[in-house]
């Protein structure tokens, strides 16, 4: 564990188990911690590497905008510096926006993706979960003190006065209109879209963005050949805010990390 020098941030990661190499991408005001609950079963499986991302956790901001684009390209440069031919990506809420842009911008360095309770464009989220996003200001950073993600901020964080500040840039990024679905068709790496029955992402999107990967498209056929290369979970008694913490999680992700995977299935 330590930090790397990346495209001008020091970034922190820390590396736990042995195996193929997992990447770990938290969601907003998280950090490292925020797998910690799954991350033994996965460490007992994979190298795990969980990444505290721009101006989160033990990674102080620097003089950019909070953007999905180049938080992807941090990771996918921690990946050169730490000399992994590829690796496995998985990516929560926010980090599952992180990790699908380096699905589109550095498809190479990816060997399967794995996007938890994240949409491919910023419409797939309830209009009340739109509508309660945080506040691109400051002075709303200050009325969450006190709040457990402020608490693990200021236990954690190298500028612990910074919070305001990082409130107010990931507002900001929260509420920019995205829609990547044109760039999503293209992806082709195997990818696992993993949500919660009660999540934030409405259930229509969650079939849509699968359908952008070639998912649901036709019948799998008696012996799997018409399975398509990416999959789609929903693990049932869940929500946006626990599923990071469940055990159903690594259920589903570890047996997708090590499937073969199957044909191109015959026009």
């Amino acid at each position: 564990m330590g930090y790397a020098e990346v495209n001008g941030v020091r970034l922190w990661y820390e590396t736990h188990g042995s195996g193929r190499p997992l990447v770990l991408l938290h969601g907003g005001f998280g950090a490292v911690e925020t797998f910690a609950a799954i991350r033994p079963a996965l460490a007992g499986r994979r190298q795990v590497i969980s990444v505290d991302l721009q101006g989160h956790g033990r990674t102080a901001d620097v003089d950019r905008p909070l953007r999905y684009e180049s938080m992807a390209d941090d990771v996918a440069a921690l990946i050169v510096h730490l000399n992994l031919r590829e690796a496995d990506v998985l990516g929560f809420s926010l980090g599952g926006g992180v990790a699908l842009r380096m699905a589109i911008q550095h498809r190479r360095l990816l060997r399967r993706l794995v996007v938890v309770s994240a949409p491919c464009r910023r419409q797939g989220w309830f209009s009340d979960v739109l509508a309660g996003m945080p506040e691109p200001a400051e002075a709303a950073g200050e009325r969450m003190r006190g709040t457990p993600p402020e608490q693990l901020y200021q236990q954690v964080a190298p500028r612990p006065q910074d919070w305001p500040r990082l409130w107010a840039k990931t507002g900001e990024l929260l509420r920019r209109e995205y829609d990547w679905s044109p760039e999503v068709a293209t992806v082709t790496t195997p990818t696992l879209l993993v949500f919660a029955d009660a999540d934030s992402i409405r259930t229509g999107h969650m079939v849509e963005f699968f359908g952008l990967l070639g998912g649901g498209q036709r019948d799998g056929a008696w012996d799997g050949a018409g399975r398509p290369a990416s999959r789609l979970a929903v693990l049932p008694g869940l929500t946006h805010y626990d599923i990071v913490d469940s055990p159903a999680l690594p259920a589903a992700v570890l047996p997708f990390l090590t499937h073969t995977l199957p044909s191109a299935p015959t026009p």
